[in-house]
């Protein structure tokens, strides 16, 4: 696979897991824990939990073990 295909699959896939990631914390009460649950800081700090979590999880390089499948045969 050619760098730009790659770097394209992996824009996608983190993309993805952002979607995924956010969809998910919907679930989680961020209000028990924050003084201002719609405040501009808990705004904030939902971004950032999302983009960390989407982060790790899109980064367990996956994609890079599956490219190196094809140097079995």
């Amino acid at each position: 696979m050619e760098a730009g295909q790659e770097a394209v699959l992996h824009i996608l896939v983190n993309i993805f897991f952002l979607i995924v990631v956010w969809w998910s914390l919907q679930a989680f009460r961020f209000d028990v824990f924050l003084r201002d649950p719609e405040g501009l800081k808990a705004k904030l700090l939902y971004l950032f939990v999302t983009i960390a979590i989407s982060y790790l999880v899109s980064s367990l390089e996956y994609l890079q073990g599956s490219f190196m499948l094809r140097n079995l045969l």
